[in-house]
């Protein structure tokens, strides 16, 4: 891949493809069939060979070339310019370290760019050598959105567990060591979900945009990718609500022990402040302390100090403040 690409073929409209080497690309023409060349945007040559030999519009060069994106959906006359995003699923990886892809496709040529690997297109990779592949443009596009979106099933569910899981500790265990996994799960959450909502937003656009080479069926099933983009988008909502309220039973339960802590430190307190201040008052080191020549005097002061504590804990019990 020392010239940017990291693959280029031909579709043969029948599922499969033949590979095309860089040098080959500027051989192309429309009518050997549907191109599809996936580069590394960061390459020099592939910055040359989108620019310069491509032939595609400038806006659509400029945005396949861009570092950062937000996922969304451009026509150009009548091809489509889409940047998406799915969760990265390399390993040593964080899901929520969602991957960019950028493509422009037109009815016979495809042009993908990105920085890092996703899986979601390794797949039709695959499905093309294994003959299985898209036969159009519109097959293309329905089968990367749908690899996009299906791969995030297994993060989200995923998640959806462990939100449970966190919600049993707090309600059954009464456990309070449970912030990291809290933070974790909501920053995944967080992240996936803030490309999820302007991808939902692009797809919707492009289901309602006219294009002429989408038909009503491929309309449809767009639909249905979207509908169900929108389901883990509310499954997210859902696992932020669960987190929301673990953290609020937790701030509940921290306030409860809380105040229980302060309750009988409180009591503690009344009990033995007016002993605290006897013992202090004659404790004072100076002349005319009742009793200081009498040698009954401190055992009598232990036994008035006792009556005394005892009279406080029946009051309070009395009472009901313990």
């Amino acid at each position: 891949m020392e010239n940017g690409l990291v693959h280029a073929v031909i579709m043969d409209k029948n599922g499969g493809a033949k590979s095309i080497t860089y040098e080959e690309l500027f051989n192309y023409k429309e009518e050997d069939g549907i191109l599809w060349a996936h580069f590394d945007y960061s390459s020099k040559e592939a910055i040359e060979w989108i620019n310069d030999k491509s032939g595609i519009d400038p806006i659509a060069a400029e945005a396949l070339l861009e570092e950062e994106t937000r996922p969304r959906t451009t026509i150009l006359d009548d091809n489509i310019l889409l940047a998406l995003r799915g969760v990265n699923l390399n390993p040593d990886s964080d899901p929520e370290d969602m991957i960019s892809i950028r493509l422009f496709i037109s009815p016979t040529m495809i042009i993908s760019t990105k920085k890092r690997n996703l899986l979601s297109v390794k797949d039709i990779f695959e499905m093309l050598e294994h003959k299985k592949g898209p036969c159009s443009s519109a097959e293309f596009l329905i089968s990367i959105l749908d690899r996009l979106t299906c791969r995030m099933e297994g993060t989200i569910d995923g998640m959806q567990d462990r939100s449970l899981e966190i919600e049993e500790l707090v309600i059954e265990s009464n456990s309070y060591e449970l912030g990291s996994k809290i933070s974790t799960i909501r920053r995944e959450a967080i992240a996936i979900r803030r490309y999820l909502s302007p991808q939902r937003e692009a797809m919707f656009r492009l289901y309602h945009e006219k294009v002429t080479w989408l038909s009503e069926y491929d309309r449809i099933q767009l639909q249905e990718i979207n509908n169900q983009l929108i389901r883990y988008i509310e499954e997210l909502d859902s696992i932020n609500d669960k987190i929301a309220l673990v953290l609020d039973e937790i701030a509940n339960k921290t306030s409860e022990q809380i105040n229980k802590r302060m309750y009988f430190l409180s009591i503690i307190s009344a009990i033995f402040l007016p002993l605290g201040f006897l013992t202090g008052l004659l404790g004072v080191n100076v002349g005319g302390i009742p009793g200081a020549e009498n040698g009954s005097a401190f055992a009598i002061f232990i036994i008035i100090l006792f009556i005394l504590g005892t009279i406080q804990f029946y009051l309070l019990k009395k009472n009901r403040w313990i």
